[in-house]
Formats: structure tokens, C-alpha cells, sequence
């Protein structure tokens, strides 16, 4: 089943402008959820978010400085 992965405009714009090897992790982690769904225990600090049962994250950099992705679940179908 693949999924759908859709960036707001504010995330597609932060997306830009971050160094081109993070944007790479960004663009590999959105392949991964497209085909696997939201859950990415692979990632280093994969977990969902406390009190949102429908949000995810997951480390991109680790270091200094930190970059992090959050996604959220919408209720719909997946793609075809």
C-alpha cells in the first residue's frame, strides 16, 4: 500500500533552504513514509508525539546544530 505525502508551503519553503545533505534525508525519509506508512522505526529517535496520537518524529541531523522532522497522520485513503 503506498501513501501519500503531501509538505505544507511552510515545510516545502524550510525544505529549500536547508544544506543539501539534510534535504537529501528529507526527500529519503518522505520515500520511506510513502511506502511504508507513518511509522519509521529505522530513523534514530523515531517516536510519536506524546498526547497526539496521530504524530510522528524522527531526527534528520543529529548534532549541532539538530534537524527534526514531525508528520501527522490525516484520516483518508491512501494513494493507489
Amino acid at each position: 500500500m503506498e501513501w501519500t505525502v503531501v509538505f505544507s508551503n511552510r515545510a516545502e519553503k524550510q525544505a529549500k533552504r536547508l544544506p543539501v545533505r539534510v534535504r537529501e534525508s528529507v526527500e529519503f525519509l518522505a520515500y520511506g513514509l510513502a511506502e511504508t506508512g507513518p511509522a519509521q522505526p529505522a530513523w534514530p529517535h523515531y517516536g510519536r508525539i506524546r498526547g497526539r496520537a496521530d504524530c510522528h518524529h524522527c531526527h534528520i541531523q543529529r548534532g549541532r546544530p539538530t534537524y527534526v522532522a514531525i508528520w501527522r497522520e490525516l484520516p483518508g485513503r491512501p494513494s493507489r
